[in-house]
């Protein structure tokens, strides 16, 4: 009966370790829905006449993006948030860009 009792248990415990997996995938597949969102802010940033974006950095979680670096003029914050905003599956923009001393 005693074997009995903890062949049980170990299956149970083996049974609780199952449900991470889905939570796994759900990670892996966010991850890839925030890099595909990052390419295509980085691409509309390239796009924006009157932005150099080349030292401009994306970051992107759930959504909500970063935009960190530097821009020659101030004018160009404004571009480049307007131009992130603008990309479909943006939900906030967050401009953490400065001007550049060179």
């Amino acid at each position: 009966m005693v074997l009995a009792s903890l062949g049980a248990y170990a299956q149970g415990g083996e049974a609780s370790a199952v449900p991470a997996q889905p939570y796994a995938s759900d990670a892996k597949a966010a991850k890839a829905a925030d890099r595909a969102l990052q390419k295509s802010v980085v691409r509309a940033l390239s796009k924006t006449k009157g932005l150099r974006a080349t030292a401009i950095t994306v970051r992107v979680r759930s959504g909500a993006v970063t935009l960190e670096g530097t821009v020659p003029e101030q004018a160009q914050m404004g571009l480049a948030t307007q131009a992130a905003e603008g990309v479909e599956g943006v939900t906030s923009v967050r401009n953490a860009l400065t001007l550049s001393t060179l």
